[in-house]
């Protein structure tokens, strides 16, 4: 089935309104192809109104197109213009614009005027509107002189401007001589006719060069007017001024500068009418004078004024409505209104038109012998005349053409020729204007052919309307039809829509919509055909949209943008603020699916929009960013109602920044009592922007409110007008008001005096009255200064008075004050306690009892009794040491208190004495009491030394704090087992004068628990705790720490290791047991090899490791094999970077060798001499000091000369043997070391080497390790150098 194109298509809704439009231009744009005969066409042309600037050439354009291709020929006010018989105008070639080179020499005057184009060719000539040319003008002000202007404060003021009349109209503005703008508000502004308006003037307004500009952008220049001075000055001023210089004519002005109503400056009257045409701007303005400053309202009669097209400038003194139309026509009114009245002005508006189309005429293209019509239709105010002309020339002078007919607005053709080619020309004019189009018609015979590329690929989004063109020309006007597919499967109309200009619409595509399409066009004359492709894509979407936030001030946000498109389109995404591009800020990040902001702004507010495009459709996505804050600050404090003793102040709420105010806090300052100190007055709801506030008299107010929101308050507002308050006498007295004695006969009477604010006048005074309590006196009264104390002398000793102080001003006095109890001074009590005796609760506690004294004998107020006590020492005693006393004080009238914390077993004293407020009566007589014994406190210490098999030996010191007669010790003890649990009890009874204890009949090698208590007749005190062990064997081997009584568990500690090259020192500290086997494990640091281990001979502390790579970290620990197995922690060490060698190792030469084998057989074969000789000469010292010893092992080294003698610890308290200690009788015996340093070598030069060895003439008695590179105990000794020739 084909379709074909139906003459009217109405199938389209509103919702393809765009669609509409785009195929209108489609249609609009159908031309003549430009290869086949056609009338002129006029397609560019200068302005109707056209100013040119005169310092550059005329250009005057004219294009047309046609076939064959037109001549052009001009007019110039209605004549004919021979442009070749000026030499200065020239014509482009192929064109008609004309070019007039006035910059060589000609003035632009000379060639104002009228101007029109013709375009002709065969076929009709069509004509240009007519361009008027007129020069630009920027003429200077006419020199005047101005004199200065002089009035009074709070008058109205006009500066006029009266600019030059230039073309175009200058554009006005006022300056000052540094050429910065005035500024201008509601009060001060600039009327449309340029002028400057003042509503009232203020001293501020005060200058010397206000200055009017013109600014002629035409012509890129400004004119200034000449400097206007204007002097504000105050009534007496002016009349001062009036009588020394002024005539009346050059005083401005006379009018009083009180308040006053509004009246208008401008425009004068209370109606005017104001005419505006069609499509233009509205301008209404109302300025009006009045102090205070009046404000404009506008409204419209009987009517509204257009919501988005109403704009108010110049601070609403001007009403702008754009786009006028015959609608807008009626009364304005502007409403001029102050505090003193309101005054208004009624503007009748009348909207006229220029002529604009309805229907303009088209080019019409007919076949031989078709029918058709040009339809020319426009409007205006008035309506306009409808005039047609052929080729230029009214149709009513032209020859007859039966194929048309005229009927007013349209032509009609019937049975057209070749011959009725044609341009007409439409004219609609009245007298706002005209308007001009040019139609022809042409009279053709052409087979159809199609004007749209062939194999055009278009690309659509699913489910989007997709269009495929067929331009098409031919006449007569060929049909259309469209096929689908190879195999030309026709289209159905339920599917598609086809249009008048050969478009076919497809109104939803789909993914089976893609393929090829063929348009075909008809006539009588032929046919042609065109191919076209089309492909659905996927559309493009935000499968996730940013979200509205909410954030404060400083944080920062992130939106989220993810877009999902087809795969063979390429989106861009790309983030708007508030339509605009973002701002250029760091702040502001974008990535592949999130834009942040960070540090938010209030700036920052906005709408931020998501847009992702493609080649084929573009979606977006929007979120609101409100950035909420403090409030800004209150403006435009105002205080109104002014009385004695209130005002109220209005505001104007600053920007809330986007959280509610929810209240306002308002503060007052008084400036003349406490400037600089504001205080609360009041709190008001958020939507308040009043306040009615409660004043005091003679205070100087200013006021400011602080607006608050749910995120804080914000800055406090600008202060307001300061408001000053008549005096009047004081409405409150003094208070605090007391009467206390500083001697026994005074009164001092004191009060907290009224503040500045409180004084409600000046001359502030007090009026101090007194008088005695239970006396029949009079009042005495006395009047004081602005002061806050005064003494009354020669009172009596503590009697009771009445006071009290009223406060005056030079108004009047307060109200009458209440009276208050006071009394004179104190002195200090006359009378001891009597009575006291005291009750002994227990050894540290006392129960004190005494009789209170006479009221009349405290001569004070009572504050309560004080008990000193103290320790008694014995008359024989011969200790002077200074008796401490201490004190304890009951509040009140208590006869009774305990006496805590006292030592048991001890002598007291004490005594008693009366308090008030000037100090400590009498004592009373001294009691003496004694405590009785309490238990004692732990003994001072507790040694256990000598441990052997089953016994040891307990030494202690007394208790610090006996409390009493000790009477006997008592010694319980328990042994621990190796898992650490306690065994049996035993108790062991000591006399009291003992201080050392053998303790036998103990099981060896066991850990015992001690417990050590003292006794007196009250009972056991605290005990103090010990641990021992006795000794393992017969060998009477000490266990570790035992002089100290602590358990130590066997530990190998404070390893370290010294390095070198290729060898380093280990050496550790070990405690625990005895005979147990070292081993050194080592390793390089990082690696997983397996540890390399080495022996330790014997139980020393200290090991060479040797064969080590240089520059090398390793690893080491040290480990002890025995009753139990244990290993030390790491350390890390590294090795000396190796060292090059600078020169050939000379270790490797023959001669060298050679030389050195010499050198040791000499040295050799003296040492063999030397030992020889000195075995026959004795003993060798070290075997001197053996005979000298028992035991020669247990002799400590010296540390000064490396002999051995008597063992000191004044340095650092170490044993010489690592791990154990020395007793405390500082010897060493035999079964307290069985493995000393004689084991490794020692001298009377015995020393250390740097593996930690001994060098010296001793050779031990242990079997001796090999000699190991630098770790030799051996080779210094003769006698093994003599052994080794044995």
């Amino acid at each position: 089935m084909q379709l074909k194109i139906m003459p009217k298509k109405k199938h389209l809704s509103a919702g393809r309104v765009p669609l509409i439009l785009f195929l209108c231009q489609m249609v609009s744009a159908l031309e003549v192809p430009l290869d086949l005969v056609q009338p002129p066409t006029i397609t560019q042309q200068s302005p109707k109104d056209y100013i040119i600037d005169p310092r550059e050439n005329i250009v005057v354009q004219c294009e047309a197109k046609g076939k064959p291709p037109p001549s052009f020929s001009w007019t110039r006010n209605g004549t004919h213009f021979d442009i070749d018989k000026d030499p200065l105008v020239t014509m482009k070639p192929g064109s008609g614009t004309l070019i007039i080179n006035i910059m060589s020499e000609g003035k632009a005057e000379t060639y104002e005027g009228v101007y029109q184009c013709t375009a002709r060719n065969e076929r009709g000539a069509a004509i240009s509107n007519n361009i008027v040319i007129r020069p630009s003008r920027s003429p200077l002000w006419t020199k005047e002189k101005l004199e200065p202007m002089i009035l009074q404060n709070g008058q109205p003021l006009v500066l006029p401007c009266r600019p030059p009349i230039g073309l175009p109209p200058a554009i006005i503005f006022w300056m000052d001589n540094s050429f910065q703008r005035l500024p201008q508000s509601e009060r001060v502004s600039q009327g449309l006719n340029g002028d400057l308006y003042f509503s009232n003037v203020l001293p501020e307004d005060t200058r010397e060069d206000y200055i009017c500009y013109a600014r002629f952008n035409h012509t890129q220049t400004i004119q200034q007017k000449q400097p206007i001075s204007v002097k504000v000055i105050s009534v007496d001023e002016l009349n001062d001024t009036l009588a020394a210089n002024l005539s009346d004519t050059e005083f401005y002005s006379a009018k009083s500068s009180r308040e006053r109503p509004p009246m208008f400056l401008t425009p004068e009257g209370n109606a005017s009418h104001k005419e505006e045409l069609r499509g233009n701007v509205l301008s209404l303005e109302c300025i009006a004078e009045g102090l205070p400053t009046p404000i404009i309202y506008w409204i419209k009669e009987d009517g509204t004024l257009p919501i988005n097209r109403t704009f108010y400038r110049n601070f609403k003194k001007t009403l702008q409505i754009t786009e006028v139309s015959e609608a807008d026509s009626g009364n304005y009114q502007c409403i001029a209104k102050n505090p003193l009245g309101a005054i208004h002005h009624t503007i009748s508006v009348t909207v006229k038109a220029a002529p604009y189309w309805i229907v303009a005429p088209q080019n019409l293209v007919l076949s031989p012998g078709e029918d058709g019509s040009l339809i020319c239709r426009a409007n205006g105010n008035p309506k306009p005349r409808i005039s047609w002309l052929t080729n230029g020339v009214p149709v009513e002078i032209t020859p007859d053409d039966p194929s048309r007919k005229i009927d007013g607005d349209t032509i009609i053709f019937s049975n057209v020729q070749e011959r009725s080619s044609a341009v007409y020309q439409c004219n609609a004019s009245n007298e706002y204007g005209y308007l001009l189009a040019n139609a022809f018609v042409n009279v053709l015979a052409e087979p159809p052919r199609i004007l749209t590329s062939a194999n055009t690929l278009y690309q659509v989004i699913a489910n989007r309307p997709a269009l495929l063109d067929c331009a098409f020309f031919g006449s007569p006007l060929p049909t259309i039809e469209w096929f689908k597919g190879a195999k030309g499967r026709a289209l159905h109309e339920d599917i598609y829509v086809l249009h008048d200009n050969g478009t076919l619409e497809i109104p939803v595509a789909q993914k089976d919509s893609t393929g090829t399409y063929t348009c075909v066009a008809r006539n009588k004359l032929g046919m042609a055909k065109n191919e076209v492709h089309l492909e659905i894509k996927d559309p493009t979407r935000i499968i996730k949209q940013p979200e509205y936030a909410t954030v404060q001030r400083g944080s920062t946000v992130s939106f989220e943008c993810k877009v999902k498109h087809d795969h063979t389109l390429i989106p861009t995404v790309m983030w708007l603020k508030d339509n605009g591009e973002l701002p250029n800020d760091e702040r502001f990040t974008v990535d592949k699916d999130h834009l942040v902001v960070a540090d938010v702004d209030d700036g920052d507010g906005g709408t931020y929009t998501c847009v992702a495009n493609t080649t084929l459709d573009k979606v977006s996505a929007s979120a609101v960013l409100s950035v909420v804050d403090v409030p800004k600050p209150p403006i435009d404090l105002e205080l109104t109602n002014q009385l004695d003793k209130s005002v109220q102040l209005s505001w104007t709420p600053g920007d809330d920044n986007n959280s509610p105010i929810t209240k306002f806090i308002i503060e007052y300052e008084d400036t003349m009592h406490e400037a600089g100190l504001w205080h609360r007055q009041a709190e008001v709801s958020g939507t308040q922007t009043t306040a009615q506030l409660n004043l005091s008299p003679y205070v100087n107010y200013a006021f400011r409110v602080t607006a608050v929101n749910n995120y804080g308050p914000s800055l406090p507002s600008k202060a307001s007008a300061q408001y000053f308050t008549k005096a009047a006498e004081p409405d409150k007295n003094p208070t605090a008001v007391e009467g206390l004695g500083s001697e026994p006969d005074n009164l001092v009477i004191t009060w907290k005096p009224l503040n500045g604010f409180e004084s409600n006048g000046p001359g502030l005074q007090y009026k101090v009255s007194w008088r005695q309590k239970d006396g029949d006196d009079e009042w005495t009264s006395v009047l004081v200064a602005n002061v806050s104390k005064y003494i009354v002398s020669g009172t009596p000793t503590f009697v009771p008075y009445l006071i009290k102080v009223q406060a005056l001003n030079d108004v009047g006095f307060a109200p009458e004050p209440d009276e208050v109890m006071g009394h004179s001074g104190e002195d200090l009590p006359m009378v001891a306690p009597g009575n006291v005796d005291v009750n002994v609760v227990n050894s540290t506690l006392a129960e004190v009892h005494w009789d209170p004294v006479p009221l009349k004998s405290i001569r004070g107020h009572l504050q309560g009794y004080r008990i000193y006590y103290w320790k008694a020492q014995s008359s024989s005693s011969r200790d002077k040491r200074h008796i401490e006393k201490k004190i304890l004080t009951f509040q009140g009238s208590k006869t009774h208190g305990m006496l805590p914390g006292l030592e048991p077993f001890s002598h007291y004293a004490l005594n008693v004495r009366v308090v008030n407020g000037k100090g400590e009566g009498p004592a009373s007589p001294d009691r003496v009491f004694h405590t009785p014994e309490g238990v004692p406190s732990a003994p001072s210490s507790l040694k256990i030394t000598n441990p052997s098999l089953d016994s040891l030996t307990l030494e202690w010191d007394p208790p610090s704090h006996p409390n009493g007669i000790l009477t006997e010790y008592t010694l319980k003890y328990q042994p621990i087992n190796s898992t650490h649990e306690l065994g049996p009890v035993l108790d062991l009874k000591i006399p009291a004068n003992k201080t050392r204890w053998i303790l036998k009949n103990l099981n060896f090698s066991t850990r015992y628990k001690f417990y050590f208590y003292a006794h007196t007749s009250a009972g056991a005190g605290s005990h103090i705790t010990e641990e021992a062990i006795t000794t393992m064997d017969a060998a009477g081997i000490l266990p570790p720490d035992v002089g100290a009584g602590k358990a130590v568990n066997p530990r190998i500690s404070n390893l370290t290791a010294t390095a070198a090259e290729t060898y380093a020192n280990i050496s550790w500290e070990y405690e625990g047991p005895e005979r147990v086997k070292f081993y050194v494990e080592y390793g390089v640091a990082g690696s997983n090899e397996e540890w390399r281990k080495e022996i330790v001979n014997g139980s020393r502390s200290f090991f060479g490791l040797k064969g080590l790579m240089p520059g090398t970290a390793y690893k080491v620990r040290v480990g002890a094999e025995g009753d139990s197995d244990f290993v030390s922690s790491e350390d890390v060490f590294e090795t000396g970077p190796a060292m090059a060698s600078r020169q050939v190792d000379i270790a490797t030469q023959g001669w060298f060798i050679g030389l050195m084998c010499a050198v040791a057989l000499l040295i050799l074969i003296l040492l063999i001499v030397c030992f020889i000789r000195r075995n026959k000469g004795g003993k060798y010292p070290v075997k001197e000091k053996e005979d000298a010893h028992a035991d020669p092992e247990i002799q400590p080294m010296k540390e000064d000369d490396g002999t051995f003698g008597e063992y000191s610890d004044a340095e650092d308290h170490k044993p010489l043997k690592k791990g154990s200690r020395t007793p405390s009788d500082r010897t060493v015996k035999k079964e307290d070391s069985d493995d000393s340093l004689v084991d490794y070598g020692e001298g009377v030069n015995g020393q250390f080497n740097e593996d930690g060895s001994f060098i010296g003439q001793y050779s031990g008695k242990k079997e001796k390790e090999p000699a190991e590179g630098n770790e030799s105990s051996e080779a210094p000794s003769p006698v093994n150098a003599m052994n080794s020739f044995v």
